[in-house]
């Protein structure tokens, strides 16, 4: 199932994540233990599953082996880990993590097909506010490219 919707949520001090349960539920993995938190793009952090990460590393492996594609292995891999939820399906995002997505107490989780992304509420209203009025636009062409 494709993860989807926008949750407004809080971080708190020890850096928890409530993860809604209809989210969890929609990752598609029962019961679900754990989940892989990585550096997502434009200052984001990705969650993937485990199925859903195994998918992205078959992606990478199987891209030339150029100098880019070896650093971005390197930052990616290396920054990525697995967080354990608790029994309020809260996950604890590491704090170099947090700091790389400028994340503070607002922010926001977004369901992304088949991952979701967490953002700063200031980065993903900045995002809204760029890329929206784009939407049509966008539709038109990835739609006429499938």
């Amino acid at each position: 199932m494709s993860l989807t919707g926008t949750y407004p949520r809080n971080l708190d001090e020890k850096y928890r994540l409530a993860v809604p349960k209809r989210l969890r539920d929609d990752f598609g993995q029962s019961p679900l233990k754990s989940l892989i938190v990585a550096p997502g793009t434009e200052q984001s952090l990705s969650l993937f599953s485990d199925t859903a990460f195994t998918k992205v590393a078959a992606l990478l492996a199987g891209q030339a082996a150029s100098s880019e594609m070896r650093s971005y292995q390197r930052l990616y891999y290396a920054r990525a880990e697995r967080v354990d939820l608790d029994s309020q399906g809260r996950i604890r995002l590491p704090e170099r993590l947090v700091k790389l997505a400028n994340l503070e107490h607002d922010i926001v989780l977004l369901g992304v097909h088949d991952h979701a992304e967490i953002w700063s509420k200031e980065n993903w209203q900045s995002f809204l506010d760029q890329h929206e009025s784009e939407f049509d636009q966008l539709a038109a062409q990835v739609l006429s490219s499938t």
